[in-house]
């Protein structure tokens, strides 16, 4: 009777031990890396984790994938904070309130803490991670997902950033399925700027109360008054409440030529503020016009200048009107046509 085949199965076993080990090893290696991530997130005052070239190699290209995490990272270049058209400054401003808000909606204990991390890379420290991820244009913010590797990572549309915070969150939850939450903005004033502006205010009520009966006060004055509805009706024609609501921006940066500024989107689903500040001129500039000719025009004794003039503004409403029209059809693509009344027909 022949022996049993002993080693075969000490050899299955030794495969079951190297892989359980293997397996062991990778995980706390993995666990390692969030402990350090978490570490790093802890102190950073708005939760950003600055990376560089070391850094991202350890905490993506070192980590077999799935990684048991997702990283944002926004690609920030300190010399050009000084171009105020591509709004570094501002954006990577609102990149730490998303990173902030996220951090403040989600303890250490619950579960999406520890897999989502926000992280920021400066060119000159990083220069060949900007070449890794294949960046040539400022802003940029890219999401590397637990099975991206550097060319399957996702970025940021161009266009998504004129919502700020709000659009960089909507980004992070649709490619992560990982909730953001709330979004908390720090207040403009701090509770000692408040204390002063109220001491200030109530030193200041008893002199504004002595002006207002004697009658010297800014609100007795009819100019002001003229130049507060002027800027309400352009306030209002403009859009400007949209703009503010939605924190559109005055312009955008050209796709494809990133030199070049662009001042009217083409297409409904989006304002810049330039678009709208360039309609309320023309819509003002026909309401003064009309009451000029109405309040002041009249009171003209030359019946020939009153004609003249009359022409004259009734021609530059026609051509202001005219542009909106034009603007409006650009935009949108509806056009508004004119009609005789039926009864000339």
């Amino acid at each position: 009777m022949a022996p049993p085949p002993t080693l075969p199965l000490f050899l299955v076993f030794l495969l079951v031990v190297a892989t359980l080990t293997a397996s062991s090893s990778s995980s706390d290696t993995n666990d390692e890396r969030v402990e350090e991530l978490l570490s790093l997130q802890s102190r950073s005052k708005s939760g950003i984790i600055r990376l560089n070239d070391q850094s991202l190699s350890r905490f993506l290209t070192s980590v077999a994938t799935p990684r048991p995490y997702s990283i944002v990272i926004f690609f920030d270049a300190a010399q050009l904070h000084d171009k105020t058209e591509l709004r570094l400054r501002e954006l990577h401003q609102e990149f730490s309130v998303v990173s902030s808000s996220f951090i403040a909606n989600h303890n250490i204990s619950h579960p999406s803490r520890s897999k989502l991390f926000f992280c920021d890379i400066e060119f000159k420290e990083s220069q060949f991670s900007f070449t890794q991820f294949g960046v040539n244009a400022l802003p940029h913010i890219r999401l590397i997902a637990p099975n991206h590797s550097f060319k399957d990572s996702q970025p940021m549309d161009q266009g998504d950033f004129s919502r700020l915070a709000e659009s960089m969150a909507e980004f992070v939850e649709s490619k992560t399925k990982i909730s953001v939450g709330p979004i908390h903005r720090p207040p403009l004033l701090s509770r000692n700027q408040l204390i002063l502006i109220v001491v200030a205010f109530l030193i200041w009520i008893p002199f504004f109360v002595k002006k207002l009966f004697s009658g010297q006060t800014l609100l007795h004055d009819p100019k002001v008054w003229l130049a507060g509805s002027v800027f309400v009706y352009f306030f209002s024609v403009s859009g400007a409440m949209h703009n503010i609501i939605r924190k559109m921006p005055m312009f955008l940066l050209d796709r494809n030529d990133p030199s070049k500024l662009v001042f009217f989107y083409q297409g409904s689903g989006m304002q810049l503020g330039a678009e709208g500040f360039a309609v309320g001129s023309l819509y003002t500039v026909v309401g003064l016009l009309l009451a000029f000719m109405s309040q002041g025009l009249v009171k003209v004794k030359n019946v020939t200048v009153q004609r003249v003039v009359m022409m004259f503004a009734l021609l530059v409403c026609f051509l202001a009107v005219k542009q909106v029209v034009f603007l409006n059809n650009w935009k949108t693509g509806y056009g508004i046509h004119g009609f005789w009344p039926s009864s000339w027909n």
